[in-house]
């Protein structure tokens, strides 16, 4: 049986992917983020029929022993792990190339080292940086406009150049802008769901014009799933639905779909610096399509509507709410 050894595990992503495998058959060493109370993030809110069937292991991918000690026996892999809020890595940029940089480093190195037969790296479409043209292929130039893409940037080359280098079985999936139940409260539809949920009318955000192409999280774990079972190393493959949509357009749909009228607040804070906002991201999948046979479920504004409305209804359940701050703003 196929053994996978998943990093991030534990975030939103990662610990949909997880319980996709699981019930897919597939054997799973799940890392998580090392911390003293034993949190295992979002795995512990999966159902624990599930959760039994997992080997989850408490580390750090910058710890090269701890993934060489784990990787071991597992002939699989999808890379997952990250620090991710674009804001934050104005703050700390060191931070984001430790983790993003060295820990794929080590991650590529172990999985080298021990035969491992595949690697997925996850990557982002954020590399693209404001688009040359539309919609965006896998051809296009790459342009780090914050030190977070600037260090996914770093980490898929490495990846790409191990492969080039050793003949590395890894491949490179770019989801572009995955939204829905378990996300992050500083992403764009949680931040408005949660402002919301707690009553308020005056919705803060930051720039209303730039357009995202929002990815459903089903549709995003499909792709993985869909890559862990082709030869496709070396390949970088987007995903994304190939619909953008402007973030005050996005408001709009929000407050119809939970029947609330809200006034938006362009807040300073909210806004990235002027070089390194990107006005537009819509994605070119034909890749996706022809070599993983991969596509989307949920597309354009209509898919776009159901999906948004999976998410408020999961925001909207008191269990789930509880696991978020909606009052405090996190950079």
């Amino acid at each position: 049986m196929k053994k996978i050894f998943l990093t991030g595990a534990d975030g939103f992503i990662g610990s949909h992917i997880l319980e996709k495998l699981v019930r897919k058959k597939y054997k799973v060493k799940a890392l998580v983020y090392y911390n003293s109370f034993n949190n295992h993030g979002w795995i512990d809110k999966i159902d624990n029929e599930i959760k039994k069937k997992v080997e989850i292991i408490s580390g750090d991918v910058r710890d090269a022993k701890i993934l060489r000690d784990n990787i071991k026996g597992c002939d699989r892999i999808i890379h997952l792990a990250a620090l991710i809020g674009i804001p934050y890595s104005y703050h700390s940029p060191k931070s984001y190339v430790d983790t993003n940089v060295q820990g794929t480093l080590n991650v590529l190195q172990a999985a080298q080292d021990l035969n491992v037969k595949k690697i997925i790296h996850t990557s982002t479409s954020e590399v693209y940086g404001t688009p040359k043209y539309l919609p965006i292929d896998e051809n296009h130039p790459i342009n780090g406009q914050s030190p977070y893409a600037a260090s996914k940037i770093g980490a898929d080359q490495l990846a790409l150049s191990f492969y080039q280098s050793f003949g590395t079985p890894v491949s490179i999936l770019r989801p572009f802008n995955t939204y829905g139940p378990r996300q992050s409260a500083r992403a764009i539809i949680p931040t408005i769901i949660l402002q919301i949920l707690s009553g308020k009318k005056k919705i803060k955000l930051g720039n209303l014009y730039s357009t995202r192409d929002l990815t459903f999280i089903d549709d995003t774990v499909e792709g993985f799933l869909k890559m862990i079972k082709k030869n496709v190393a070396g390949e970088i493959v987007n995903l994304g639905t190939g619909y953008d949509i402007s973030i005050f357009e996005l408001v709009k749909i929000i407050s119809k779909e939970m029947s609330v009228k809200v006034e938006i607040i362009s807040d300073k804070k909210r806004i990235r610096p002027k070089n390194s906002e990107i006005d537009k991201l819509k994605a070119n999948n034909k890749k996706a399509k022809k070599i993983l046979g991969w596509k989307p479920k949920l597309v354009n504004r209509s898919g776009l509507i159901k999906g948004i409305s999976k998410t408020i209804h999961w925001f909207s359940k008191k269990d789930n709410l509880n696991n978020y701050k909606p009052e405090i703003y996190n950079i």
